[in-house]
């Protein structure tokens, strides 16, 4: 069994943050996290993916943001059970108990749910003989080696941020870049989708639009071309060994969703100024959290980690006066 003041369900930006700010409270955290390692989808699917709203941190990698915060953290050595899912929570404010997958029972005076997206997949597309190619890596849905399509022909499917920020990536690395979409108007910010318009200008990405795919063409999981599709249903077949298809991940609360917490279109419904949910003592932050006004930003995610850490003190200190001081006097420790 494990003692802890807070148990932290997410490994995550917000949860590794929230960690630290736990920690400026005298507070003890556990980090319990699915994966193997700390980070959840910056460490997993794009750790070469450059941030740019990260303050003071004009570009960083994601990777290089964990590994940031990682060392942020240290000086307070929070518990970690990582390759562990959270099955079961019960309880009340001040002594909760959390089960987990792999037997282990975690005893808590508060929870803070930083589950990002939950337990996230991506959204395939509906193409013949996918998972073919998906064990081969010809078909993947993530970047987490640049140089993994070094030389390659690549085609890019999607519309959004993902795909247009890869597409930028990799236009310098790759044999040649395709961004299949299918309308005109990318949902990407304004700045990268204009960098996106100078780049097919200058033909180092060519943009089939509007097209969606249509089929894959190769052999024994070996791909040797996309074929994409118009509206009008007519065919066009692009040479290509790689096919990146961004159409963004599937949420999945898990066992979250039957915790008996408000929930708003499969998030977690929270209270804006404490980030307490419908049940006391269980808050949640980070992509998971949903309130009027939230928008899904890592900087956000640490801002709510910041406010529920002052929320769950008295909580786990009940009548301890919180004294705010800022961390230029306080220090670390």
């Amino acid at each position: 069994m494990t003692q802890t003041d807070i148990a932290i369900i997410g490994a995550g930006p917000a949860g590794l943050f929230a960690a630290f700010e736990c920690g400026m409270l005298k507070l003890n955290s556990v980090l319990i996290d699915a994966l193997d390692e700390v980070g959840g989808q910056c460490a997993a699917l794009y750790p070469e993916k450059p941030i740019f709203d990260i303050p003071a941190h004009p570009a960083i990698e994601a990777g290089a943001l964990i590994t940031q915060l990682e060392a942020q953290v240290a000086p307070f050595a929070p518990g970690r059970l990582l390759g562990r899912r959270v099955e079961q929570l019960s309880g009340a404010p001040g002594d909760f108990t959390l089960r987990t997958d792999k037997g282990d029972e975690i005893r808590a005076k508060c929870v803070l749910i930083a589950a990002g997206a939950g337990a996230f997949g991506p959204n395939r597309p509906p193409l013949d003989g996918l998972d073919l190619y998906e064990g081969t890596g010809a078909v993947q849905y993530y970047v987490r080696r640049r140089e993994d399509f070094r030389g390659r022909t690549v085609v890019i499917a999607g519309g959004g941020d993902s795909a247009v920020d890869w597409a930028l990536q990799l236009k310098d690395v790759a044999a040649k870049v395709y961004v299949v979409h299918r309308r005109p108007k990318f949902r990407a910010s304004p700045e990268t989708a204009s960098q996106l318009e100078a780049a097919s200008a200058r033909g180092e990405i060519e943009l089939v639009i509007p097209y969606q795919l249509h089929a894959l063409r190769g052999s024994e999981g070996a791909l040797e071309a996309v074929e994409v599709a118009d509206l009008d249903g007519v065919t066009r077949h692009i040479e290509a060994d790689r096919l990146l298809a961004f159409f963004g991940l599937s949420m999945d609360l898990g066992p979250i969703s039957g915790w008996g917490l408000d929930l708003e279109r499969n998030h977690v419904a929270v209270t804006a100024a404490t980030c307490e949910t419908s049940a006391p003592g269980i808050f949640a932050i980070g992509d998971v959290a949903q309130y009027p006004g939230k928008l899904k930003l890592i900087l956000q995610g640490f801002s709510e980690a910041a406010m529920a850490a002052h929320a769950m003190h008295s909580i786990a200190r009940p009548g301890v006066a919180l004294h705010f001081e800022y961390s230029t006097s306080k220090g670390v420790g």
